[in-house]
């Protein structure tokens, strides 16, 4: 019997080495990776910038109390609020805990206590984050949640003003809907979105856990919309697999958050830093994100021509390819066949390969993909 606890439903696969795209078994067996441990590895695994970051950084300072100074935290600060309306940074460890400081500093600020969530969301595991989060599947087991949240179907004008009220202080969404099924906010839900807050005085988080960091072909998916956040949440391809999360801030909120109302020992560690300021470097360029957008076209182009029977979701390097069936099966023989993919719920098949596969690549991805699926009459990309 295994000493750890069975939370995770575990693939019989033991990764060894990853360079790239490309990781290797403990029987040798090589795969192409396109989960990048669900959307992290934005740079591909052991990037050489990377790598060398935390050789340089390891010999100098691993940790330090948040009690002193830290100028690699405000030089990484000033590079994530460059160019935004964004003022003030907060450093933590994962997504739920950017989330869980969201949700204290919006009701900290506003002295209400409820906040609108979407259907088929997802904010983390945390107690808060789980509360906020609207699959019912997170929430089994646990008894009564924070009964604070409000969750109504996403992209849904209508449910949303019947919610509104004095008492709500902020709407949380994600642009787009990673684990829930890579569904889209449209234009006309972002509008009515930023209408509702504006003239209420409502605040507006964005969960960028999944969708920021270059994946969706911007440095952050809310650009791409109406869209003006008071508060974004950041993790996964913020470290590039080392562990970092971040809650950015308007200069409204900067004193919400005096000392003592919110804290972590290890957020914002000098490691972590280092490593999040290399992928910013990397991916905070005009070239990088071009040539992500070209890859999700050539990608989205070659996925439509090859599966003309199923419907592509999803922008940048977030995809997913809605099928009709459950979509574990397939996730199964494709591993077999040498890639690996994760689902967005039950019927999605969710693509996320590093920032840097190459056309080939997903070419060989598309390969196996059409190889799995039963799509009748459908042929291999040469």
């Amino acid at each position: 019997m295994s000493s750890l606890f069975p939370n995770y439903t575990r693939r019989p696969v033991h990764l060894v080495e990853g360079k790239g795209t490309i990781v290797t078994d403990d029987s040798g067996k090589r795969y192409l990776d396109f989960t990048s441990g669900i959307a992290v590895l934005s740079l591909g695994h052991a990037h050489p910038a990377i790598v060398k970051t935390i050789q340089r950084q390891s010999e100098k300072l691993w940790h330090t109390s948040n009690l002193f100074e830290s100028p690699e935290q405000e030089q990484l600060a000033s590079s994530l609020i460059k160019d935004t309306h964004y003022a003030h940074v907060f450093f933590c460890n994962s997504g739920a805990e950017a989330n869980e400081a969201a949700i204290k500093l919006a009701r900290k600020h506003t002295g209400k206590h409820v906040i609108i969530t979407f259907e088929n969301s997802f904010h983390g595991r945390t107690f808060g984050a789980m509360s906020a989060t609207g699959q019912e599947k997170v929430h089994q087991g646990f008894g009564p949640l924070l009964e604070t949240f409000r969750t109504v179907p996403f992209n849904n004008i209508e449910k949303l003003k019947a919610v509104i009220d004095e008492s709500v202080a902020a709407i949380m969404l994600e642009v787009i809907q990673g684990e829930g099924g890579v569904n889209q906010v449209t234009p006309e839900f972002a509008q009515a979105i930023a209408d509702i807050c504006k003239s209420k005085g409502i605040l507006l988080i964005v969960d960028e856990v999944q969708t920021g960091i270059g994946r969706t072909g911007t440095r952050y998916a809310y650009e791409q919309t109406v869209l003006r956040p008071d508060i974004m949440t950041l993790a996964k391809g913020l470290g590039g697999g080392f562990p970092i999360g971040a809650m950015l801030g308007t200069s409204e909120l900067h004193d919400t958050f005096g000392p003592g109302t919110h804290g972590t020992t290890f957020g914002g560690n000098p490691l972590a830093v280092a490593v999040a300021q290399t992928v910013l470097d990397n991916v905070f360029t005009t070239e990088f994100l071009s040539a992500v957008n070209e890859k999700s076209t050539y990608f989205m182009d070659k996925l439509k021509e090859a599966l003309p029977a199923y419907p592509i979701v999803g922008s940048g390097l977030l995809l997913g390819i809605v099928c009709p069936d459950e979509v574990a099966p397939y996730i199964t023989k494709a591993e077999q066949a040498g890639l690996l993919l994760v689902a967005a719920g039950t019927h999605v098949i969710r693509l996320l390969p590093p920032l840097t596969v190459t056309n080939k690549e997903i070419d060989q991805a598309i390969n196996v993909i059409t190889s799995i699926l039963p799509v009748p009459g459908t042929r291999n990309i040469i």
